[in-house]
Protein backbone atom coordinates (compact mmCIF):
# COMPACT_ATOMS: atom_id res chain seq x y z
CA UNK A 1 0.00 0.00 0.00
CA UNK A 2 2.76 2.18 0.99
CA UNK A 3 4.48 1.72 -2.69
CA UNK A 4 1.27 2.62 -4.22
CA UNK A 5 1.12 5.97 -2.43
CA UNK A 6 4.51 6.76 -3.43
CA UNK A 7 3.88 6.34 -6.85
CA UNK A 8 0.91 8.41 -6.95
CA UNK A 9 1.97 10.81 -5.29
CA UNK A 10 5.38 10.73 -7.85
CA UNK A 11 2.48 10.95 -10.86
CA UNK A 12 0.71 13.81 -8.65
CA UNK A 13 3.89 15.72 -8.41
CA UNK A 14 4.44 15.11 -12.22
CA UNK A 15 1.47 15.90 -13.11
CA UNK A 16 1.75 19.24 -11.44
CA UNK A 17 5.12 20.19 -12.73
CA UNK A 18 3.88 18.99 -16.30
CA UNK A 19 0.37 21.42 -15.78
CA UNK A 20 3.10 24.39 -14.44
CA UNK A 21 5.27 23.95 -17.38
CA UNK A 22 2.41 24.35 -19.72
CA UNK A 23 0.36 27.24 -18.18
CA UNK A 24 4.08 28.81 -18.19
CA UNK A 25 4.63 28.07 -22.24
CA UNK A 26 0.74 29.20 -22.91
CA UNK A 27 1.31 32.64 -20.87
CA UNK A 28 4.81 33.25 -22.89
CA UNK A 29 2.98 32.45 -25.94
CA UNK A 30 0.14 34.78 -25.60
CA UNK A 31 2.08 37.21 -24.81
CA UNK A 32 4.89 36.89 -27.86
CA UNK A 33 1.07 36.87 -29.63
CA UNK A 34 -0.05 40.36 -27.81
CA UNK A 35 3.38 41.66 -29.20
CA UNK A 36 3.31 40.23 -32.40
CA UNK A 37 -0.52 41.88 -32.30
CA UNK A 38 0.52 45.41 -31.70
CA UNK A 39 3.48 45.15 -33.93
CA UNK A 40 1.09 44.67 -36.68
CA UNK A 41 -1.08 47.39 -35.93
CA UNK A 42 1.56 50.02 -35.87
CA UNK A 43 3.01 48.80 -38.82
CA UNK A 44 -0.17 48.88 -40.24
CA UNK A 45 -0.69 52.59 -38.96
CA UNK A 46 2.73 53.34 -40.58
CA UNK A 47 2.03 51.85 -43.90
CA UNK A 48 -1.20 54.19 -44.28
CA UNK A 49 1.15 57.32 -43.00
CA UNK A 50 3.35 56.43 -45.82
CA UNK A 51 0.47 56.05 -48.27
CA UNK A 52 -0.91 59.34 -47.49
CA UNK A 53 2.79 60.82 -47.60
CA UNK A 54 2.86 59.20 -51.44
CA UNK A 55 -0.22 60.72 -52.27
CA UNK A 56 0.43 64.09 -50.98
CA UNK A 57 4.30 64.19 -52.81
CA UNK A 58 2.08 63.15 -55.87
CA UNK A 59 0.12 65.85 -56.06
CA UNK A 60 0.00 67.70 -59.80
CA UNK A 61 0.80 71.22 -57.97
CA UNK A 62 3.40 69.57 -55.80
CA UNK A 63 5.52 68.08 -59.06
CA UNK A 64 4.73 71.78 -60.56
CA UNK A 65 6.57 73.44 -57.98
CA UNK A 66 8.81 70.85 -58.03
CA UNK A 67 10.05 71.43 -61.73
CA UNK A 68 9.83 75.18 -61.63
CA UNK A 69 12.35 74.94 -58.74
CA UNK A 70 14.56 72.36 -59.58
CA UNK A 71 14.56 71.45 -62.65
CA UNK A 72 13.87 75.31 -63.88
CA UNK A 73 10.72 74.09 -65.93
CA UNK A 74 8.22 76.78 -67.45
CA UNK A 75 4.79 76.32 -68.00
CA UNK A 76 4.10 76.32 -72.16
CA UNK A 77 3.00 79.61 -73.61
CA UNK A 78 2.21 80.41 -76.77
CA UNK A 79 4.81 83.28 -76.45
CA UNK A 80 7.62 80.66 -76.07
CA UNK A 81 6.27 77.68 -78.69
CA UNK A 82 8.60 76.76 -81.52
CA UNK A 83 7.08 75.18 -84.10
CA UNK A 84 9.65 72.50 -85.87
CA UNK A 85 9.54 71.83 -89.46
CA UNK A 86 11.36 68.81 -90.94
CA UNK A 87 13.27 69.05 -93.76
CA UNK A 88 14.44 65.71 -94.08
CA UNK A 89 10.86 64.29 -95.15
CA UNK A 90 11.42 67.22 -98.35
CA UNK A 91 14.77 65.30 -99.65
CA UNK A 92 14.04 61.82 -99.26
CA UNK A 93 10.62 61.95 -100.82
CA UNK A 94 12.38 63.97 -103.90
CA UNK A 95 15.38 61.62 -103.70
CA UNK A 96 12.99 58.35 -103.99
CA UNK A 97 11.15 60.05 -106.64
CA UNK A 98 14.96 60.78 -108.65
CA UNK A 99 15.72 57.09 -108.38
CA UNK A 100 13.06 55.33 -110.04
CA UNK A 101 13.31 55.77 -113.59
Amino acid sequence: MMRLAIVLLGAVVASALYLVRVQYDSRRLFAEWDRALAESQWLETEHERIEVEKRAAATSLRVEALAKQKLAMRTVTPAITEYVTSSTAVPMAAASAGEQP
